[in-house]
């Protein structure tokens, strides 16, 4: 059992999600086989998930699959075992890709300044740069992350956000890659056609060159930290 207040959370998620999987989500899990329809659904195990990573804090599969187990069997009583709930997740991949995107456009908070946006990145790390990559080495490969001083295998996570004052950034937009690739190439393919806009990133954007025309053509600009002389 789940008190009232996260009970009537859970479904507003489950209804969200229905919504959602009838606009658009079925054309991203649809099956060609006999079992088009499982006794437990997609917009089930997409709700379950949802909620109890925000809700409960249960971040891995493992431990979201623990507590619907034992918390959530009245609610979702045709839950198949762990093995086939952890493939059905990952075959979700894309529907929980526009979950994500919708979400980001649907529910901007109030108060964040659609003007003002921030760039960063953050490393995935499949395992120390030390060892042999054996991980989806398919889509990861080795990079550098300066902020732990680190070599590592894995992928990168670029996070466009809004500003909010006194609070975290809002995503806007989320793009990741190998662990190689560069921030300032990912803003170029992903977010430079964006208008009207000011842009916080950190030492990687530095391209005066490349922001001088940015300026011209889109009205955004690039600030960027200066370094500081010594002793001032």
């Amino acid at each position: 059992m789940i008190p009232k207040a996260k009970a009537l959370k859970l479904i507003a998620i489950y209804l969200y999600i229905c919504k959602l999987h009838s606009d658009e989500l079925k054309h991203l899990s649809q099956r060609y086989t006999n079992n088009d329809k499982p006794d437990f659904t997609d917009q089930e195990i997409m709700t379950l998930y949802l909620f109890t990573v925000q809700q409960e804090q249960r971040f891995s599969v493992s431990q979201v699959y623990a507590f619907a187990d034992q918390y959530l069997r009245s609610w979702f009583p045709a839950l198949p075992s762990y093995k086939a709930f952890n493939n059905r997740l990952n075959r979700l991949s894309e529907a929980f890709k526009a979950v994500a995107a919708h979400s980001f456009s649907t529910f901007i908070p109030p108060e964040c300044d659609t003007a003002i946006s921030l760039l960063d990145s953050m490393p995935i790390i499949t395992c120390s740069g030390k060892r042999s990559a054996k991980v989806a080495t398919e889509i990861t490969d080795k990079g550098y992350c300066s902020t732990k001083s680190m070599f590592y295998y894995g992928l990168k996570l670029h996070a466009l956000a809004f500003h909010g004052p006194k609070r975290l950034p809002f995503p806007e937009h989320v793009v990741i890659t190998p662990a190689s690739e560069n921030d300032l190439n990912v803003f170029r393919q992903d977010w430079s056609n964006i208008n009207n806009r000011t842009f916080f990133g950190d030492k990687i954007y530095n391209d005066a060159e490349f922001f001088k025309d940015l300026a011209i053509n889109t009205n955004s600009i690039m600030l960027t930290p200066v370094k500081g002389i010594k002793g001032q």
